[in-house]
C-alpha cells in the first residue's frame, strides 16, 4: 500500500506483519474477478508461453549457426544488458507515461521482432548477427515493458488485491516455463525454429488485445510524475530514505546474486556429481519449476506481503540449498528442487509485492526499475563467482556457499530492520517448543522497571 506523498520516514519492520484486514483476505484466484486484470492475465498466459518458446529456439538457432556456446552467452547478454544499463532511466520514463499505451507499444515492438526473426529464419537468410540484433531489440523494449508491466498491476487491481495479483503473475510465468520449452522442443524438431519464432510473434496478439479491451474507467487512477530534471536522482533518494524498501532490495539482490545460479550448479550436479546426463538436468529444472509454481500459488493465498515471510523464505531457501549440496543421491537432490523452487519464489513474490505496496504510486516505476535491475543484474555478477568456487572447490561447495551467503544475508537484514524498528530478538518457549521472535524494546524496559 502506498505510504502517501512525502512519506520519507520508514515504517517499522512490523508494518507488513499486521493481521490482514477483511478487504485484504483473498482466495487464491480472487484478483481474477477483476475484469481488467483477467484480460491481462489471459493475455500473459499466451505471451509467456511464446516467450519461453523463443528463448529455447533462439539458443538452439545460435548454436546451430555457430557451434559456439560463447555465442549463446553473447545473445543472452545482449538481451539483458539494456536493462542493466538503462533500467533506471526506463523507470523514470514509465513514471511519466500512461502505462497501458506504453505496454501496447512495447508488446507490439517485441511482436514485430519475433515475426522479423521468423521471416529471416523461414526464408533461409538468417545470420547470427540478426539474432544478436533481435535479442538487443527485445532487451531495449524490456527497459520500458518490465517496470510498466510491474507497476500497471496496481492500477488494475488496487492495493487490496496487489499481493494476490503479483503472485498469480509469477504462477503464470512458471506455468509457461513448464509448457513453453516442451512445445518449443516439439516445434523445433517437427517444423524448425522459424515457426517457433512466428508463434512467439503472434502470441503478442493476446496481451495487446487484452490491453485494448480494458475499461479505462475501472482502472485505479495514478497521478503521473511531471517531466522535470533530477527525477532519477529523486527516485534514488526516495529509496535511500526508506529502509524498508532499500533493505528488501538488498536482500533480493543477495538472493539473486548468490542463490539463483542454478544454470551453473544443476548442470554440474547432473554431469560431474551424479553422472546422469542431460535428462537429469531437465528433471532438476522441471521439479524446480513445479516448486516455483506451488510457491507462487501459496503466495496468492496470502492477503499481505509480510516482512517476516520474506526473511523466513530467504533463510529457508538458503538452508535448503545447503541441504541439497550434501545430498548423497540423485533422487534426494531432485526432490529437494521442489522446496528450493517454492522458497525461492516466496522470496521473489514477497519482495516484489511488498515493494509495490510500500511505494508511492508516482515513484513506483523508478523503484520497480531499480528492484528489477538489482534482481536481474545478480545473475551476470553471481554466475562467474559461482563458477570460480565450483571450479576451485567443487560444485557441492559452490551450492553450499551460495546458500550460506543467502541465509546469512537474510538474518543480517532482519537484525538491521529490527534495530531500526526498535525491536529486539526474544528467544523463549511456548507450549514446550522453542519460539524465536522480535519484540519491542519498550516491553523489555517496562519489564525491567517493574
Amino acid at each position: 500500500m502506498s505510504s502517501g506523498p512525502g512519506a520519507d520516514s520508514a515504517p517499522a519492520p512490523t508494518t507488513h506483519d499486521s493481521p490482514p484486514t477483511p478487504e485484504h483476505r483473498s482466495s487464491m484466484f480472487s484478483s481474477l474477478r477483476i475484469r481488467n486484470y483477467r484480460l491481462f492475465f489471459l493475455g500473459q498466459v499466451v505471451s509467456n508461453t511464446g516467450t519461453w518458446m523463443q528463448r529455447i529456439a533462439q539458443d538452439w538457432l545460435v548454436l546451430s549457426l555457430t557451434g559456439s556456446a560463447t555465442a549463446v552467452g553473447i545473445t543472452t547478454a545482449l538481451q539483458f544488458l539494456p536493462m542493466l544499463l538503462l533500467g533506471l532511466y526506463g523507470g523514470v520514463l514509465v513514471d511519466r507515461l500512461p502505462k497501458r499505451p506504453t505496454l501496447i507499444a512495447t508488446q507490439s515492438a517485441m511482436a514485430l521482432t519475433g515475426i522479423a526473426l521468423a521471416a529471416l529464419t523461414l526464408t533461409g537468410h538468417v545470420q547470427v548477427w540478426h539474432v544478436y540484433l533481435a535479442a538487443l531489440a527485445v532487451g531495449l523494449a524490456t527497459v520500458l515493458d518490465n517496470p510498466a508491466r510491474q507497476s500497471f498491476v496496481s492500477e488494475m487491481v488496487g492495493p487490496g488485491q496487489l499481493q494476490n495479483a503479483v503472485s498469480l503473475n509469477s504462477a503464470n510465468f512458471q506455468s509457461a516455463r513448464l509448457v513453453g520449452p516442451a512445445v518449443a522442443g516439439l516445434m523445433i524438431t517437427g517444423v524448425g525454429t522459424g515457426w517457433a519464432f512466428l508463434a512467439n510473434g503472434l502470441s503478442f496478439v493476446a496481451p495487446i488485445t487484452g490491453l485494448l479491451l480494458m475499461r479505462a474507467r475501472e482502472l485505479h487512477a495514478v497521478e503521473r510524475a511531471p517531466r522535470r530534471k533530477g527525477q532519477l536522482r529523486e527516485g534514488l533518494h526516495y529509496v535511500a530514505g526508506r529502509p524498508d524498501l532499500i533493505w528488501t532490495i538488498v536482500l533480493a539482490g543477495f538472493v539473486s546474486t548468490f542463490g539463483f545460479n542454478f544454470p551453473v550448479f544443476l548442470s554440474a550436479f547432473a554431469d560431474d556429481v551424479f553422472h546422469a546426463g542431460a535428462g537429469s538436468y531437465s528433471l532438476f529444472n522441471t521439479l524446480m519449476a513445479v516448486g516455483s509454481l506451488a510457491g507462487a500459488l501459496l503466495a496468492a493465498r496470502r492477503g499481505t506481503a509480510r516482512m517476516r515471510v520474506l526473511i523466513a523464505g530467504a533463510v529457508a531457501f538458503g538452508t535448503m540449498e545447503i541441504v541439497a549440496a550434501v545430498a548423497p543421491s540423485l533422487w534426494l537432490f531432485a526432490v529437494l528442487m521442489v522446496p528450493i523452487g517454492m522458497f525461492g519464489m516466496t522470496v521473489n513474490v514477497t519482495a516484489n509485492s511488498s515493494i509495490q505496496m510500500g511505494t508511492d504510486p508516482s515513484m513506483r516505476g523508478r523503484v520497480m526499475a531499480l528492484y528489477m535491475m538489482v534482481f536481474m543484474g545478480g545473475a551476470p555478477v553471481g554466475a562467474p563467482i559461482a563458477g570460480w568456487v565450483t571450479d576451485a572447490y567443487g560444485v557441492r561447495a559452490g551450492l553450499a556457499s551460495g546458500g550460506a551467503v543467502t541465509a546469512a544475508a537474510a538474518v543480517a537484514v532482519a537484525l538491521v530492520l529490527a534495530r531500526l524498528g526498535g525491536l529486539r530478538l526474544a528467544v523463549g518457549w511456548c507450549h514446550g517448543h522453542p519460539k524465536v521472535r522480535f519484540v519491542p524494546r519498550e516491553r523489555e524496559q517496562l519489564a525491567t522497571a517493574a
